[in-house]
């Protein structure tokens, strides 16, 4: 390291020759950094020093920022902040920030990027729109130049993360509460005399009311019968839009539960890779439509050969909103299974029961799920998908299901004939 050299000290002593402590307090903080990220794991920890090599900015440029990325990079050397409980205040922390310190490139941020990539990398739209702030983020770190090289040096540990950005749902501020205003003062006498005048009006009132009462119920006995029956039917008549009026109850209200998503056999009738993204397949699928197959991306190409995929029959998810994908519109998902150990483990086509046919409808088991009708379209801000999506897994028999976190009752996915299943994963993620 060049600030440890002999020339390097003298360069410093001289620019620091009236402040001696601040050289010795600035190598202990730059020391403070190396022995946190000694601590990291590779390929963690080659990303970061790779990234720093290619020139990025690896400390901090003061004794402040040095402070803090040594800080970040001992809580991201711990796990800390990439726990799913966390991910709610680093959504928090990065909304309005560009880096984790000052407003440049650091080795926090690439240690950072590197800790969410398993994470990341296996999201699809619904559950990264849910995360804007943490996607924005780590998009911009990944595609800096000195992390990309490094990176792809490492490949497939880091590899590149498609984000359909373009889609994604606005975001909703929330207005301000309006302000109160102000009552005018009131001098004390009109004060005072103020609660006398609203006792005087308001005995008024009602000596008028009970007049007008009195009036009504002379003219209402003296009304023959048949006036009364007309009053009687023109108030109902009035009452009745009123009630009418009330709108319908939305179809995704409530709890988000399994049912609510639209699976499907599907079978793939052609596919290629994606001529802008060497990691993403573009398919079609029929799901047994009259429109003819859907187009779908999906990012298997380092993990499932094309030759595998050919004509296979596959279970879709097929009420997402459509996602562009590097400018191609996907029009559904794949559901796979994710191994236990992670993605580098490997990632297999759930497959439906022999024999099923293409759009042939795929619900989840128990009196509360089988015959439910699955939503037109998923709502991504009522973040269905990603609420439901950590029940889904694979069992010792290698069939799917999803879990209910609440009561762990087990829900088998299934046709009207049998259960789908993963091939050979056991314990699997489903997403």
């Amino acid at each position: 390291m060049n600030f440890l050299t002999r020339s390097g000290l003298r360069n410093v002593w001289r620019h620091h020759r009236f402040h001696p402590f601040s050289l010795e307090s600035n190598l202990f903080r730059k020391m403070s950094s190396v022995a946190a990220l000694a601590k990291l794991q590779d390929p963690l920890k080659a990303l970061v020093t790779g990234s720093a090599e290619a020139g990025s900015p690896a400390y901090g440029q003061s004794e402040k920022d040095q402070a803090e990325v040594a800080e970040w990079i001992e809580k991201i050397s711990a796990g800390e902040v990439v726990k799913p409980e966390s991910l709610k205040d680093l959504e928090s922390q990065l909304t309005s920030r560009t880096y984790l310190v000052s407003n440049y490139l650091t080795a926090a941020d690439v240690a950072l990027y590197g800790a969410l990539h398993p994470i990341l990398s296996q999201l699809q739209p619904p559950q990264y729109y849910s995360h804007p702030a943490i996607t924005r983020y780590f998009d911009h770190i990944q595609n800096r130049a000195s992390v990309r090289k490094t990176a792809e040096s490492l490949s497939p540990a880091f590899s590149l993360v498609p984000f359909d950005l373009e889609n994604a749902p606005k975001l909703e501020r929330k207005a301000d509460p309006p302000k109160e205003k102000k009552k005018p003062a009131v001098p004390a006498a009109e004060g005072a005399a103020a609660p006398a005048k609203k006792e005087k009006k308001d005995k008024k009132d009602k000596e008028a009311a009970a007049v007008s009462v009195e009036a009504t119920e002379v003219k209402e006995e003296a009304a023959p019968a048949a006036g009364k029956a007309q009053k009687k039917e023109k108030k109902e008549k009035e009452k009745k839009p009123a009630a009418e009026k009330k709108a319908p109850a939305a179809e995704d209200a409530g709890e988000p539960v399994p049912s609510m998503i639209d699976l499907r056999v599907g079978k793939i009738v052609d596919i290629k890779v994606h001529p802008d993204a060497d990691g993403l397949y573009i398919e079609q699928i029929d799901f047994g439509e009259e429109t003819g197959p859907r187009t779908v991306v999906s990012g298997l190409v380092k993990y499932i050969p094309i030759d595998e995929m050919r004509d296979q029959y596959l279970v879709g998810v097929c009420n997402l909103k459509p996602a562009n994908m590097r400018g191609v519109k996907s029009f559904a998902m794949v559901l796979c299974a994710t191994h236990k150990d992670g993605k580098e483990a490997g990632i297999e086509l759930v497959r439906p029961p022999a024999g099923s046919k293409p759009g042939e409808r795929i619900y989840f088991e128990g009196a509360e799920f089988e015959n439910a009708t699955p939503l037109s379209q998923l709502n991504p801000k009522k973040k269905i998908f990603e609420t439901v999506q950590p029940g889904f897994t694979t069992l010792e028999t290698h069939e799917a299901a999803w879990v209910n976190p609440v009561t762990k009752s087990v829900h088998r996915i299934r046709t009207k004939d049998d259960v789908c299943k993963a091939p050979t994963y056991i314990g699997a993620s489903l997403s």
